[in-house]
């Protein structure tokens, strides 16, 4: 493992001497890490002053951000832009794994069963939410081993990002709080033992990358069997065995619904606690019942008051598809449309501005030879932000436009 700055300087040299001397080969194989640098790409110096210090960054936000942050960034070769917010970012991270774990202890799902914790086996699933989660943690395992496997780390990193503070975080544990506070028995009882089992693999899976924050979760939320995280067997099962298509239908489906109508309320500028009647257009038989199993959370966690069936999309509605079904949400008495319309135009000229600024600069050949690469770099970075922005804000003025 060595920077990529000293492959013939020094990896090279190695090999050969090793060849002349014992007449064989030191490695098989040769992970080259990318070059430190700060935030703009330029190369650390004291005279700069643009050096960031590992111990600072740990101190202020703990040696298991540091890591995370360096392996979710260590694309084989390049640069790896460092800075504090990324840190800090990653610092988040943890804490919201450290409130999952918390959210857990607070429900009861740590309460010793058989004088042990921690589930060895898999659990034996009934519900479509917990059914579902298993495949999704199976899924994850094989990505994150296949990743390790090929030396990329930075895709094992954001894929246990994007798995335990979405996946998991935002939408299992967000499932699962009506189940847990319900007065289901038999469902409150399934769904403890299965997110046991799914955070103690968020703990497992994770371990190698943060392994203090991990190890300490796993100490502190109860009694287990394998008593240090760090001896835990690395987990085997196939995604193959544990994803059931129903149940990955029926949720993924509901993410969507949920996803969209708060893509919606967002663009049209809905307030956040307003809850808002939504029609049903079409919806065919797999879309009822996923209606129908998963309705209380879909209203709390898209905030709609009520689902009224309706022939048609009226004037005023925004219309929102998904797969078997037609929903829209009548916002014509919610919004001021005119109001709405004068505040995106306003943003779309500013951006508009913004970017052909930006676009200048860039077209200027005295600007693109003389200025340093980390200037020309952020340059073409904010053009093509704001220009994502523009699309953003468009589609939404196009909604308000079909309202009428």
């Amino acid at each position: 493992i060595t920077g990529q700055d000293i492959l013939f300087f020094w990896v090279a040299r190695m090999i050969m001497m090793q060849l002349e001397v014992a007449h064989d080969i030191p490695f098989k194989s040769v992970y080259l890490h990318q070059l430190v640098r700060d935030e703009t790409g330029v190369k650390m110096s004291k005279t700069l002053g643009n050096v960031i210090d590992p111990l600072d960054m740990i101190d202020e936000f703990g040696a298991d951000a540091v890591r995370f942050t360096m392996t979710s960034m260590a694309a084989i070769g390049g640069s790896l832009k460092l800075s504090a917010e990324r840190v800090k970012g990653h610092r988040n991270f943890g804490t919201k794994l450290w409130n999952a774990m918390r959210f857990a202890e607070m429900n009861g799902v740590f309460e010793p069963v058989s004088g042990h914790t921690q589930f060895r086996h898999i659990p034996d699933a009934k519900q479509t939410l917990n059914k579902w989660i298993i495949g999704e943690v199976a899924k994850t395992r094989e990505a994150v081993d296949a990743a390790l496997t090929a030396f990329r780390f930075n895709d094992a990193a954001n894929t246990l990002y994007a798995f335990v503070w979405g996946t998991v975080c935002d939408w299992y544990v967000e499932f699962s709080k009506p189940v847990l506070q319900g007065d289901d028995t038999a469902a409150r009882s399934e769904t403890r033992a299965c997110m046991k089992w799914v955070l103690d693999q968020c703990l497992i899976l994770l371990h190698p990358i943060m392994p203090f924050i991990t190890e300490e979760l796993w100490q502190i939320s109860g009694k287990r069997a394998q008593e240090f995280l760090m001896h835990a067997d690395w987990p085997t099962y196939q995604a193959i065995d544990l994803v059931d298509q129903d149940a990955d239908r029926e949720m993924n489906w509901v993410i969507a619904l949920i996803e969209q109508v708060r893509s919606v309320r967002a663009q049209m500028n809905v307030p956040v606690g307003l809850r808002i009647e939504m029609l049903q257009i079409e919806l065919d038989d797999s879309g009822r019942t996923a209606w129908n199993h998963n309705q209380a959370p879909i209203k709390r966690l898209a905030r709609i008051a009520r689902l009224t069936p309706s022939e048609d999309v009226p004037k005023g509605a925004v219309t929102i598809a998904v797969a078997g079904g037609v929903f829209a949400l009548p916002l014509a008495d919610i919004i001021d449309i005119a109001e709405e319309k004068a505040r995106l135009v306003k943003s779309l000229d500013k951006l508009g501005k913004d970017i052909s600024a930006l676009r200048a600069r860039l077209k200027n050949p005295k600007f693109v030879t003389s200025a340093p690469d980390s200037v020309v770099s952020e340059t073409r970075a904010k053009a093509a932000l704001k220009q994502d922005e523009i699309g953003t804000l468009q589609a939404a003025l196009a909604r308000l436009e079909q309202l009428g």
